[in-house]
Protein backbone atom coordinates (compact mmCIF):
# COMPACT_ATOMS: atom_id res chain seq x y z
CA UNK A 1 0.00 0.00 0.00
CA UNK A 2 1.02 3.25 -1.18
CA UNK A 3 1.39 6.79 1.35
CA UNK A 4 -1.41 7.69 -0.82
CA UNK A 5 -3.34 4.80 -0.35
CA UNK A 6 -2.66 5.24 3.71
CA UNK A 7 -4.02 8.73 3.28
CA UNK A 8 -7.07 7.59 1.47
CA UNK A 9 -7.77 4.82 4.00
CA UNK A 10 -7.49 7.15 6.98
CA UNK A 11 -4.56 4.96 8.36
CA UNK A 12 -3.33 7.13 10.67
CA UNK A 13 -0.55 5.29 12.34
CA UNK A 14 1.04 4.54 8.36
CA UNK A 15 0.42 8.42 8.51
CA UNK A 16 2.30 8.88 11.25
CA UNK A 17 5.14 6.99 10.08
CA UNK A 18 5.27 8.95 6.94
CA UNK A 19 5.23 12.46 8.08
CA UNK A 20 7.91 11.18 10.17
CA UNK A 21 9.94 10.51 7.51
CA UNK A 22 9.13 13.21 5.16
CA UNK A 23 9.36 16.26 7.65
CA UNK A 24 12.05 16.87 10.17
CA UNK A 25 11.26 17.04 13.92
CA UNK A 26 11.62 21.17 14.02
CA UNK A 27 9.37 21.41 10.83
CA UNK A 28 6.73 23.67 12.65
CA UNK A 29 4.88 23.87 9.27
CA UNK A 30 4.45 20.54 9.70
CA UNK A 31 3.43 20.28 12.95
CA UNK A 32 0.64 22.74 12.37
CA UNK A 33 -0.94 21.17 9.08
CA UNK A 34 -0.95 17.46 10.97
CA UNK A 35 -2.14 18.96 14.36
CA UNK A 36 -5.54 20.69 11.86
CA UNK A 37 -5.63 17.56 9.60
CA UNK A 38 -4.61 14.39 11.24
CA UNK A 39 -1.96 12.57 9.86
CA UNK A 40 -3.86 11.11 6.90
CA UNK A 41 -5.97 13.77 6.34
CA UNK A 42 -2.76 16.21 6.33
CA UNK A 43 -1.05 13.15 4.03
CA UNK A 44 -3.87 13.40 1.81
CA UNK A 45 -4.09 17.25 1.52
CA UNK A 46 -0.50 17.18 0.74
CA UNK A 47 -1.27 14.67 -2.70
CA UNK A 48 -4.17 17.85 -3.13
CA UNK A 49 -1.11 20.18 -2.70
CA UNK A 50 0.73 18.69 -5.48
CA UNK A 51 -1.91 18.24 -7.94
CA UNK A 52 -3.58 20.90 -7.60
CA UNK A 53 -2.71 24.05 -5.32
CA UNK A 54 -5.12 26.52 -5.67
CA UNK A 55 -7.87 23.72 -4.37
CA UNK A 56 -5.05 22.92 -1.35
CA UNK A 57 -5.53 26.35 -0.40
CA UNK A 58 -8.77 26.91 -0.43
CA UNK A 59 -9.25 23.78 1.73
CA UNK A 60 -6.98 25.46 4.62
CA UNK A 61 -8.76 28.82 4.25
CA UNK A 62 -10.66 28.73 7.29
CA UNK A 63 -8.02 27.19 9.61
CA UNK A 64 -5.57 29.95 9.24
CA UNK A 65 -4.62 33.30 8.37
CA UNK A 66 -3.09 33.66 4.48
CA UNK A 67 0.73 33.75 5.73
CA UNK A 68 0.62 30.55 7.32
CA UNK A 69 -1.41 28.82 4.34
CA UNK A 70 0.75 30.19 2.09
CA UNK A 71 3.65 28.47 4.16
CA UNK A 72 2.19 25.02 4.02
CA UNK A 73 1.86 25.20 0.35
CA UNK A 74 5.28 26.11 -0.45
CA UNK A 75 6.32 23.51 2.50
CA UNK A 76 4.98 20.78 0.47
CA UNK A 77 7.37 21.11 -2.11
CA UNK A 78 10.15 20.01 0.44
CA UNK A 79 7.93 16.97 2.26
CA UNK A 80 6.84 15.77 -1.74
CA UNK A 81 10.45 15.15 -2.13
CA UNK A 82 10.44 12.69 0.27
CA UNK A 83 7.43 10.33 -0.08
CA UNK A 84 8.64 8.32 -2.85
CA UNK A 85 11.14 6.76 0.37
CA UNK A 86 7.78 6.99 2.76
CA UNK A 87 7.10 3.56 2.92
CA UNK A 88 5.76 2.30 6.27
CA UNK A 89 5.58 -0.69 6.22
CA UNK A 90 8.85 -1.32 4.27
CA UNK A 91 9.77 1.14 7.77
CA UNK A 92 8.63 -1.53 10.43
CA UNK A 93 10.79 -4.15 8.58
CA UNK A 94 13.73 -1.79 8.73
CA UNK A 95 13.10 -1.06 12.13
CA UNK A 96 12.09 -4.98 13.15
CA UNK A 97 15.79 -6.21 11.49
CA UNK A 98 17.65 -3.58 13.91
CA UNK A 99 15.56 -5.12 16.86
CA UNK A 100 13.42 -1.95 17.02
CA UNK A 101 9.88 -1.18 17.50
CA UNK A 102 7.78 1.91 16.11
CA UNK A 103 5.73 3.58 18.90
CA UNK A 104 3.49 6.06 17.13
CA UNK A 105 1.22 9.04 19.00
CA UNK A 106 -1.54 7.75 21.28
CA UNK A 107 0.50 4.20 21.36
CA UNK A 108 0.57 1.96 23.91
CA UNK A 109 4.01 3.29 25.01
CA UNK A 110 4.12 6.84 24.08
CA UNK A 111 5.63 8.44 26.26
CA UNK A 112 2.33 10.89 27.96
CA UNK A 113 5.18 13.74 29.29
CA UNK A 114 5.07 14.81 25.21
CA UNK A 115 1.29 16.02 25.59
CA UNK A 116 3.54 19.33 26.79
CA UNK A 117 4.61 20.13 23.21
CA UNK A 118 1.31 20.35 21.98
CA UNK A 119 1.83 20.11 17.74
CA UNK A 120 5.56 20.12 17.98
CA UNK A 121 5.79 16.26 20.06
CA UNK A 122 7.27 13.69 17.39
CA UNK A 123 4.97 12.04 14.81
CA UNK A 124 6.44 8.75 15.65
CA UNK A 125 9.74 7.05 17.99
CA UNK A 126 11.98 4.54 16.69
CA UNK A 127 12.89 2.48 19.76
CA UNK A 128 15.48 -0.08 20.70
CA UNK A 129 16.16 -1.42 24.20
CA UNK A 130 14.25 -3.37 27.00
CA UNK A 131 12.11 -1.09 28.95
CA UNK A 132 9.13 0.47 28.39
CA UNK A 133 9.47 3.97 27.13
CA UNK A 134 6.58 5.68 28.37
CA UNK A 135 6.55 4.16 32.13
CA UNK A 136 10.34 5.56 32.03
CA UNK A 137 9.62 8.95 30.47
CA UNK A 138 6.95 9.34 32.93
CA UNK A 139 9.35 9.11 36.24
CA UNK A 140 12.71 10.96 34.41
CA UNK A 141 15.17 13.43 35.30
CA UNK A 142 17.44 15.08 32.34
CA UNK A 143 20.78 15.15 33.69
CA UNK A 144 22.59 17.18 30.83
CA UNK A 145 25.85 19.32 29.83
CA UNK A 146 29.12 20.07 28.41
CA UNK A 147 30.94 17.11 25.85
CA UNK A 148 33.88 19.02 26.28
CA UNK A 149 33.42 18.40 30.33
CA UNK A 150 36.24 18.72 33.18
CA UNK A 151 36.65 16.35 35.76
CA UNK A 152 35.01 17.90 38.37
CA UNK A 153 31.64 17.83 35.97
CA UNK A 154 31.87 14.64 35.52
CA UNK A 155 32.26 13.78 39.09
CA UNK A 156 29.31 15.82 39.52
CA UNK A 157 26.65 14.29 37.04
CA UNK A 158 28.00 10.70 38.29
CA UNK A 159 26.94 11.53 41.83
CA UNK A 160 24.04 13.22 40.77
CA UNK A 161 22.58 10.76 38.16
CA UNK A 162 23.47 8.19 40.76
CA UNK A 163 21.96 9.57 43.55
CA UNK A 164 18.69 10.33 40.75
CA UNK A 165 18.70 6.79 40.11
CA UNK A 166 18.88 4.79 43.40
CA UNK A 167 16.11 6.93 44.49
CA UNK A 168 13.80 5.29 41.26
CA UNK A 169 14.08 8.29 38.96
CA UNK A 170 15.06 7.24 35.24
CA UNK A 171 18.15 9.31 33.79
CA UNK A 172 17.62 10.53 30.57
CA UNK A 173 20.41 12.21 28.34
CA UNK A 174 22.06 12.34 24.96
CA UNK A 175 24.29 9.68 24.81
CA UNK A 176 27.23 12.19 24.36
CA UNK A 177 30.94 12.54 25.06
CA UNK A 178 31.18 14.03 28.79
CA UNK A 179 28.66 14.73 31.08
CA UNK A 180 25.79 12.61 29.32
CA UNK A 181 28.33 9.75 29.30
CA UNK A 182 28.72 10.43 32.83
CA UNK A 183 25.08 10.29 33.80
CA UNK A 184 24.48 7.28 31.69
CA UNK A 185 27.23 4.94 33.23
CA UNK A 186 26.23 6.50 36.83
CA UNK A 187 22.76 5.47 36.21
CA UNK A 188 23.67 2.09 34.90
CA UNK A 189 25.38 1.29 38.41
CA UNK A 190 21.50 1.70 39.82
CA UNK A 191 18.45 -1.02 39.50
CA UNK A 192 16.88 2.18 37.61
CA UNK A 193 17.26 2.29 33.85
CA UNK A 194 18.12 5.00 31.74
CA UNK A 195 16.99 6.28 28.26
CA UNK A 196 19.56 8.02 25.52
CA UNK A 197 17.97 9.81 22.87
CA UNK A 198 19.39 10.09 19.81
CA UNK A 199 19.76 12.68 17.10
CA UNK A 200 20.45 10.37 13.90
CA UNK A 201 18.49 6.77 13.16
CA UNK A 202 18.89 4.17 15.87
CA UNK A 203 20.49 1.56 13.67
CA UNK A 204 23.47 3.63 13.74
CA UNK A 205 24.47 4.39 17.33
CA UNK A 206 25.94 7.75 17.97
CA UNK A 207 28.88 8.43 18.79
CA UNK A 208 30.35 4.78 17.98
CA UNK A 209 33.01 5.27 20.18
CA UNK A 210 29.88 5.13 22.62
CA UNK A 211 28.18 1.53 21.34
CA UNK A 212 29.06 -0.33 24.04
CA UNK A 213 27.22 2.17 25.91
CA UNK A 214 24.65 2.57 24.27
CA UNK A 215 24.11 -1.20 24.28
CA UNK A 216 24.59 -1.26 28.11
CA UNK A 217 21.72 1.13 27.81
CA UNK A 218 19.46 -1.05 25.89
CA UNK A 219 19.74 -3.75 28.06
CA UNK A 220 17.63 -2.44 30.99
CA UNK A 221 16.22 0.69 29.36
CA UNK A 222 15.60 2.36 25.86
CA UNK A 223 17.70 4.19 22.95
CA UNK A 224 14.98 6.14 21.25
CA UNK A 225 14.52 8.64 18.00
CA UNK A 226 12.06 10.77 16.61
CA UNK A 227 14.00 10.38 13.12
CA UNK A 228 13.56 6.67 11.12
CA UNK A 229 16.30 3.65 10.48
CA UNK A 230 19.09 4.89 7.78
CA UNK A 231 18.69 9.17 9.26
CA UNK A 232 21.89 10.45 9.93
CA UNK A 233 22.45 12.92 13.08
CA UNK A 234 22.78 16.25 11.56
CA UNK A 235 23.26 18.95 13.45
CA UNK A 236 19.87 20.53 13.02
CA UNK A 237 18.73 16.92 14.33
CA UNK A 238 20.53 17.54 17.63
CA UNK A 239 18.72 20.63 17.86
CA UNK A 240 15.39 19.08 17.66
CA UNK A 241 16.23 15.98 19.80
CA UNK A 242 16.81 18.49 22.27
CA UNK A 243 13.20 19.27 22.75
CA UNK A 244 12.35 15.83 23.67
CA UNK A 245 15.24 15.44 26.30
CA UNK A 246 13.73 18.43 27.75
CA UNK A 247 10.31 16.86 28.10
CA UNK A 248 11.55 14.89 31.80
CA UNK A 249 10.03 16.14 35.25
CA UNK A 250 13.64 18.14 35.74
CA UNK A 251 16.16 19.13 33.61
CA UNK A 252 19.74 19.44 35.64
CA UNK A 253 22.14 21.44 33.44
CA UNK A 254 25.91 20.31 35.30
CA UNK A 255 28.30 22.10 32.91
CA UNK A 256 27.33 24.30 30.26
CA UNK A 257 29.30 27.20 27.64
CA UNK A 258 27.54 30.17 27.51
CA UNK A 259 26.84 29.11 23.97
CA UNK A 260 26.13 25.27 24.30
CA UNK A 261 23.67 22.41 23.23
CA UNK A 262 22.59 21.97 26.49
CA UNK A 263 21.59 25.58 26.65
CA UNK A 264 19.47 24.84 23.34
CA UNK A 265 17.60 21.82 25.71
CA UNK A 266 17.05 24.28 28.74
CA UNK A 267 15.34 26.74 26.72
CA UNK A 268 13.00 23.80 25.69
CA UNK A 269 12.84 22.84 28.77
CA UNK A 270 11.43 26.32 29.86
CA UNK A 271 8.43 26.75 26.77
CA UNK A 272 7.53 23.32 28.48
CA UNK A 273 7.41 24.77 32.18
CA UNK A 274 9.42 22.10 33.50
CA UNK A 275 11.85 23.11 36.06
CA UNK A 276 15.49 23.69 35.88
CA UNK A 277 18.32 22.71 38.18
CA UNK A 278 22.05 24.14 37.76
CA UNK A 279 24.90 23.06 39.28
CA UNK A 280 27.68 26.34 39.83
CA UNK A 281 31.09 25.57 39.22
CA UNK A 282 34.42 27.54 39.46
CA UNK A 283 33.58 31.44 38.55
CA UNK A 284 36.64 31.13 36.21
CA UNK A 285 35.59 28.10 34.85
CA UNK A 286 34.27 28.62 30.74
CA UNK A 287 32.69 25.28 31.27
CA UNK A 288 30.18 26.01 33.90
CA UNK A 289 29.44 30.25 32.47
CA UNK A 290 25.71 29.26 31.10
CA UNK A 291 25.25 27.37 34.32
CA UNK A 292 25.80 30.45 36.33
CA UNK A 293 23.86 32.93 34.11
CA UNK A 294 20.81 30.67 34.95
CA UNK A 295 21.09 31.21 38.19
CA UNK A 296 21.68 34.50 37.71
CA UNK A 297 19.25 35.53 35.47
CA UNK A 298 16.40 33.11 38.03
CA UNK A 299 15.83 30.80 35.13
CA UNK A 300 17.51 28.16 37.46
CA UNK A 301 17.77 26.64 40.67
CA UNK A 302 21.17 26.04 42.36
CA UNK A 303 21.53 22.44 42.68
CA UNK A 304 24.83 20.21 44.08
CA UNK A 305 23.32 17.02 44.46
CA UNK A 306 20.79 14.26 43.77
CA UNK A 307 18.25 15.30 46.86
CA UNK A 308 17.89 18.63 45.51
CA UNK A 309 17.26 17.65 41.88
CA UNK A 310 14.82 15.72 42.89
CA UNK A 311 12.92 18.14 45.28
CA UNK A 312 12.22 20.11 41.86
CA UNK A 313 11.42 16.88 40.17
CA UNK A 314 8.84 15.84 43.05
CA UNK A 315 7.50 12.33 44.44
CA UNK A 316 7.39 9.87 42.06
CA UNK A 317 3.83 8.96 42.56
CA UNK A 318 1.74 9.41 45.52
CA UNK A 319 5.22 9.12 47.86
CA UNK A 320 6.97 6.77 46.14
CA UNK A 321 10.26 9.14 46.61
CA UNK A 322 9.79 8.61 50.17
CA UNK A 323 10.88 4.63 49.92
CA UNK A 324 9.65 1.68 48.85
CA UNK A 325 6.79 1.42 51.79
CA UNK A 326 5.58 4.69 51.03
CA UNK A 327 4.21 3.76 47.43
CA UNK A 328 2.81 0.40 48.17
CA UNK A 329 -0.20 -0.76 50.84
CA UNK A 330 1.25 -4.46 51.50
CA UNK A 331 3.48 -7.37 50.56
CA UNK A 332 1.36 -8.59 47.66
CA UNK A 333 1.54 -4.96 45.77
CA UNK A 334 5.18 -4.58 45.85
CA UNK A 335 5.17 -7.97 44.71
CA UNK A 336 2.42 -7.63 41.69
CA UNK A 337 4.66 -4.32 41.22
CA UNK A 338 7.84 -6.74 40.85
CA UNK A 339 6.35 -9.28 38.75
CA UNK A 340 5.34 -6.64 35.71
CA UNK A 341 7.50 -7.05 32.69
CA UNK A 342 9.64 -4.23 31.05
CA UNK A 343 7.23 -4.19 28.10
CA UNK A 344 4.07 -5.31 30.21
CA UNK A 345 2.14 -8.33 31.69
CA UNK A 346 -1.35 -9.93 31.70
CA UNK A 347 -2.68 -10.73 35.34
CA UNK A 348 -2.09 -14.11 35.10
CA UNK A 349 1.82 -13.57 34.07
CA UNK A 350 1.64 -11.35 36.89
CA UNK A 351 0.27 -13.68 39.05
CA UNK A 352 2.35 -16.25 38.89
CA UNK A 353 5.71 -14.19 38.83
CA UNK A 354 4.22 -13.05 42.03
CA UNK A 355 3.07 -16.19 43.90
CA UNK A 356 -0.27 -14.34 44.28
CA UNK A 357 -3.51 -15.70 42.96
CA UNK A 358 -5.50 -14.28 40.53
CA UNK A 359 -8.05 -12.41 42.59
CA UNK A 360 -5.28 -11.51 45.32
CA UNK A 361 -3.46 -9.98 41.92
CA UNK A 362 -6.25 -8.50 40.51
CA UNK A 363 -6.92 -6.72 43.96
CA UNK A 364 -2.88 -5.61 44.17
CA UNK A 365 -3.36 -4.16 40.41
CA UNK A 366 -6.14 -1.88 41.06
CA UNK A 367 -4.92 -0.76 44.62
CA UNK A 368 -1.80 0.12 42.06
CA UNK A 369 -3.82 1.87 39.80
CA UNK A 370 -5.00 3.91 42.29
CA UNK A 371 -2.14 4.68 43.47
CA UNK A 372 -0.76 5.97 40.28
CA UNK A 373 2.13 3.38 39.88
CA UNK A 374 0.27 0.91 36.85
CA UNK A 375 -2.42 1.43 34.50
CA UNK A 376 -4.08 -1.63 31.93
CA UNK A 377 -4.15 -0.98 28.30
CA UNK A 378 -5.69 -3.97 26.43
CA UNK A 379 -5.41 -6.21 28.91
CA UNK A 380 -1.69 -5.59 29.21
CA UNK A 381 -0.42 -4.42 32.69
CA UNK A 382 2.30 -1.26 33.13
CA UNK A 383 4.23 0.21 35.38
CA UNK A 384 3.95 3.83 35.97
CA UNK A 385 6.43 4.30 37.98
CA UNK A 386 10.35 2.55 38.05
CA UNK A 387 10.56 0.70 41.13
CA UNK A 388 12.57 1.92 43.84
CA UNK A 389 15.34 -0.08 44.93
Amino acid sequence: MSALDDARAGDERAALITWSVISEGADEVASWIVDELGASGALAWLYDAVADPVSATIRLAPLAQPQTIDRAVEAAGRWIARLADADPAADERRARAVGARIVTRNGAEWPEVFSVMGSRAPYALWVRGAGDLGSLMGSSVAVVGSRASTGYGEHVAAEIAGGVADAGWCVVSGGAYGIDAAAHRAALTSNTPTVAVMAGGVDRLYPVGHTDLLGAVMERGVVFAEVPIGFAPHRSRFLARNRLIAAAGVTCVVEAAARSGALNTVNHALRWGRPIGAVPGAVTSVSSHGCHALIRDGLAVLVTDAHQVIELAGPIGPDVGAGVAGGFGDASERAAFDAIAARGSRVEAIAKGAGLTIPETLGALTSLEMAGLARAKEGVWRRLSTAIA
